[in-house]
């Protein structure tokens, strides 16, 4: 199992809980993504509640966060979308957490795991059309036409922008599963080498200079992947609320 590269993926029950034949076991990842809403709010609670005039080094990093959410946010769906700020700060802490979480060794990657990652893109697209309905109504069906369209051609491409808006939650999904997925198991294969061929005498010590210059190289690309995915899943998630704000854009 110590070089078992999908092992670290494996879900384990560690309090078990069975309701009406269904189960509802606490396992290492709820406890991870407890862990990851309790550091997200320690780290934000802790950097600034001194609230200093002249910020320090945490709550600087802090208020960087927060004005590039808010950028994001403000820059993909105007003014009007800053309404839906604690929503897309909270899911990109959230992400960014359990992806930086997930890099120490022993714990777990919880967005490794495409169910949790679809069920945070259903609630993205959730929002979406929820707001939008509620917002605009029928309106907001405009989505699906685009304006400019000439009418003979109008069946076929809301044919295509429905398909395309199911499947939203999908890519959104698979994104960040996969990359977390691929880049864990390349981390452990690697790491795998270097215990693997210390174990053969001088030689392999030699020999395991490489994967570990690897596995170091890969570790810091990681910390990037991290903060990139996080990324990416709040600027989708900001231009999907610019469709429930402006449907006919």
């Amino acid at each position: 199992m110590a070089n078992d590269p999908i092992h670290q993926f494996q879900i384990s029950k560690w309090i078990p809980i069975e309701i009406g034949g269904l189960d509802f076991s606490f396992t290492n990842a709820s406890a991870f993504m407890v862990a990851t809403v309790v550091a997200a709010g320690a780290f934000l609670f802790l950097t600034t509640s001194s609230r200093g005039l002249v910020p320090g080094r945490l709550q600087s990093i802090s208020e960087m966060s927060y004005e590039f959410v808010a950028s994001m946010l403000r820059d993909s769906a105007g003014s009007h979308g800053m309404r839906f700020f604690p929503f897309v700060f909270s899911i990109f802490m959230f992400v960014l957490m359990a992806n930086l979480l997930g890099l120490f060794p022993y714990f777990f990657t919880v967005t490794s795991h495409i169910i949790v990652t679809f069920a945070l893109a259903l609630l993205v697209i959730g929002t979406v059309v929820v707001y939008g309905f509620w917002k605009h109504g029928f309106g907001f069906l405009k989505l699906f036409v685009p304006q400019g369209v000439p009418g003979i051609v109008v069946p076929l491409v809301v044919l295509i922008e429905i398909v395309s808006f199911l499947s939203r939650p999908v890519s959104l999904s698979v994104r960040l599963f996969a990359n977390m997925l691929a880049g864990h198991i390349t981390l452990k294969v690697f790491a795998g080498f270097v215990t693997s061929m210390s174990a053969l005498g001088a030689v392999g010590v030699a020999g395991a200079v490489l994967p570990l210059i690897m596995t170091v190289a890969i570790t810091g690309l990681e910390f990037l992947v991290a903060f990139m995915q996080a990324y990416v899943f709040a600027v989708l998630t900001c231009m999907y609320l610019n469709d429930a704000v402006h449907p006919g854009h």
